[in-house]
């Protein structure tokens, strides 16, 4: 998925500014991707003279192992998780967090002015918008009364009765009886759960680094940031542990507020299309048509994530700063109130 999303990148930025992107390497230069691979393999690995070896070379292996430890209690489909643990929000939510130690590392070893106000912002910029992610998971976690990863998609996955109040539907008086689908997903479960989702989108964007809030890297000011003395495929590393962590915080966004592997389309009076794209043949159908709709809602999520980069100008950081704490982080709090209150009339 690594592979993918970074030849989408290329060639999404290349046309949206009027350019061919990759075109040598494969298929329209679809192997572009394995040959930087193997041009950073082959370059000379570079430690500055002043620099601390030993944290030099760990930090990008700790933010390797860090960001793909995540994907351990990431559920792919009905009964296929790699890890089951009641409190998998939780784990996965550390795991992000760690990961600021480590390009704090990378920075500080460094002992390069650029890299170590490039970790710095990094720090300021992850520690920051990890409240709102935490508050925007807190919603989640009271409407569906768990904190499994594995419940909250089965959660969704199941029929439920009369939630199709937010289209008007009952209105009309049209059976919403067993429709499913979509209208089963966290995100239509209160009037308020689709705004706590763009919340979080926002702020997992900044918690990647990814534009407009990638001023740990800002190129133009601190010619790259944490990562301007490394070489080679410890280069490599940093980077792919940025797409990994693109893939990690979609994923979650898919389970927590999509559905996860659920499929989207309802059942509507003898139109079974629930049941049919749900995997009707067997047990395999029922994984593959799983991992199929969560790799569908990830992949939505990451291209929705490029095109921002190549849409919005980078913010400063006071911008960064303000729209953490004085915009999302009461916008948060109040939504998480709300939610608190609208479970509990529910339940009532």
């Amino acid at each position: 998925m690594v592979i993918i999303i970074f030849y989408v990148e290329r060639k999404m930025s290349a046309f949206i500014q009027d350019r061919f992107g990759p075109v040598e390497v494969g298929f329209r230069g679809s192997l572009q991707a394995i040959a930087d691979l193997l041009k950073m393999i082959q370059k000379e690995d570079i430690v500055p003279n002043g620099a601390h070896r030993f944290l030099f070379k760990f930090a990008p292996l700790f933010i390797f192992v860090v960001v793909f430890a995540g994907f351990a209690f990431v559920p792919l489909a009905p009964g296929f998780e790699p890890l089951v643990s009641n409190v998998g929000i939780f784990f996965c939510l550390t795991i992000i967090s760690l990961d600021v130690m480590g390009l704090l590392m990378a920075g500080w070893a460094t002992e390069n002015k650029f890299a170590l106000l490039g970790a710095m912002r990094s720090v300021a910029q992850i520690v920051s918008y990890e409240i709102p992610v935490g508050l925007t998971v807190l919603s989640v976690v009271v409407m569906t009364g768990s904190m499994d990863l594995g419940e909250i998609a089965v959660r969704q996955s199941q029929w439920h009765d009369g939630q199709t109040w937010l289209l008007g539907i009952k209105q009309l008086g049209i059976e919403t009886t067993s429709w499913g689908g979509i209208f089963s997903w966290n995100i239509l479960q209160s009037p308020f759960m689709f705004l706590v989702y763009i919340v979080f989108y926002i702020s997992t964007l900044a918690e990647c680094n990814r534009a407009p809030f990638d001023l740990p890297e800002a190129e133009s000011e601190l010619v790259a940031g944490y990562h301007s003395e490394y070489s080679g495929i410890r280069f490599g590393i940093f980077f792919l542990a940025e797409y990994a962590m693109m893939i990690l915080v979609s994923l979650l966004g898919a389970i927590l507020f999509l559905g996860g592997w659920a499929t989207p389309f309802p059942n509507v009076g003898s139109f079974l299309l629930g049941t049919w794209t749900s995997g009707i043949l067997g047990h395999w159908s029922v994984l593959a048509c799983g991992v199929f709709w969560l790799v569908s809602k990830t992949l939505l999520a990451c291209f929705v994530m490029v095109w921002i980069r190549w849409t919005f100008p980078r913010l400063r950081t006071d911008q960064l700063m303000y729209l953490c704490w004085k915009v999302l982080i009461p916008f948060s709090l109040v939504a998480f109130l709300l939610v608190s209150f609208w479970k509990y009339f529910q339940l009532v």
